[in-house]
């Protein structure tokens, strides 16, 4: 087998592109982008166009909707402001997000919501780093009064139209009960979008501006944002949801004229990235370097341990196990990886090719990125077909075996 110095064989980096270049031409997936990088050695491949009927190929510098793999790279706005001592992790974060002061909890997850009990205590910003405030996305009560309640007030997916403003959407969150007691149980998703809340009226800057002065721009991160400028509009693809019966694609977002197009009123923490693969290897890149790029740190290596390591207890893992293992048959067992850091998820158990440490997510438009200190290494994979059917995370699953199978 044909090796190299840096990190990888020249082999398995053959086979990488032939397992990938497999979908492509199964006509599941259009294309896609893909960065792997370690010990110094970063190859990229490119394949497929960016359009299900042709178009544009696909480049190194294409622009993809990041949407849950935000929640890493937005976090770290959130992780300076505990490095500066402007949030505590055990303070009340009623200051600042009075909507969220003196909370009712549902005496039942699945029940009415006029039956609830007082918080208590308050919820804290580790509640909201941890997504354990007591409220969010759980596929264990998707049939429940508070789910519905949530979804019709606060959800802003491609099929449900733009948010509003952050004080209006918050506003909205406040009416509503907590499905649990602040602290108690791991739900997906919603506590990002409050993060985002939450530091930019700590900041008094909006989320955008504070991270591209402190975290995008020193780390070179020129094409993360929250829309895509009209200059740039042409290396955005459409977004496409499969139908699940059919296979036909279905375009949720075109590039000119979508909703990634413009400045959004409400920037989503928890999705609301659009960015390329050299932007994230960056990212994760700074993180694998405790924090520092180049002689520039951007995050303490303290802050960088705690958003990479397992911040749940034995019963709210449970909670995440289960939530996620429910759906691994739909995800091709994205997700199932044991622990949760701030932001992002973490291995705390060897399930597959990859090993215990790695640290990361997984975006519902089709895009992966992870990293892990044993090996060094970082991995991006994006595509642009969401995950309405299984094509898009066979994908990731079989970039995640492949590569591993490179590391020299």
């Amino acid at each position: 087998m044909g090796t190299s110095n840096n990190g990888f064989s020249d082999a398995g980096l053959r086979r990488l592109r032939e397992v990938l270049a497999q979908h492509v031409e199964s006509r599941k997936i259009p294309g896609l982008v893909a960065l792997v990088s370690r010990g110094g050695r970063t190859h990229v491949e490119a394949i497929g166009t960016t359009r299900h009927d042709g178009g544009a190929p696909m480049r190194r510098d294409t622009i993809f909707r990041m949407a849950s793999t935000s929640k890493p790279v937005t976090m770290a706005a959130a992780m300076i402001l505990l490095d500066e001592c402007r949030l505590r992790l055990d303070d009340p974060v009623d200051p600042w997000l009075p909507e969220l002061a003196d909370r009712q909890v549902l005496r039942r997850p699945d029940g009415p919501l006029d039956d609830t009990v007082p918080a208590l205590r308050p919820i804290t910003v580790r509640d909201l780093l941890t997504s354990t405030f007591g409220l969010g996305v759980d596929f264990e009560s998707m049939a429940s009064p508070i789910r519905a309640a949530a979804f019709e007030r606060l959800d802003y997916s491609v099929a449900s139209g733009p948010a509003p403003e952050p004080d209006e959407w918050m506003r909205r969150l406040g009416e509503l009960p907590l499905q649990y007691q602040p602290g108690v149980r791991w739900q997906y998703d919603l506590s990002n979008e409050v993060v985002g809340v939450l530091v930019s009226r700590v900041t008094g800057m909006s989320l955008e501006a504070f991270l591209r002065e402190r975290v995008l721009d020193p780390l070179g991160m020129k094409d993360t944002a929250f829309h895509v400028p009209a200059d740039r509009i042409d290396r955005l693809p459409p977004l496409y949801g499969p139908d699940p019966q059919s296979g036909e694609f279905v375009v949720w977002d075109e590039a000119a004229g979508g909703r990634a197009s413009m400045p959004p009123a409400f920037q989503g923490a928890g999705g609301g990235l659009v960015s390329t693969v050299d932007d994230y290897h960056a990212y994760f890149r700074m993180l694998l370097n405790h924090g520092m790029h180049g002689n520039e740190r951007i995050l303490s290596r303290a802050a960088v341990e705690l958003m990479t390591t397992n911040r749940l207890s034995t019963g709210q893992l449970a909670a995440r196990e289960a939530m996620f293992g429910d759906i691994a048959h739909l995800s091709s067992g994205q997700g199932s990886h044991g622990g949760w850091g701030f932001g992002m998820a973490v291995r705390t158990r060897r399930a597959d090719y990859a090993p215990v440490g790695q640290f990361g997510w997984f975006g519902g438009t089709g895009t992966t990125a992870y990293a892990d200190r044993t090996n060094q290494l970082t991995g991006v994979l994006l595509t642009q077909v969401g995950l309405s059917t299984p094509d898009s995370p066979r994908v990731m699953s079989d970039f995640w075996t492949t590569l591993y199978q490179a590391v020299d």
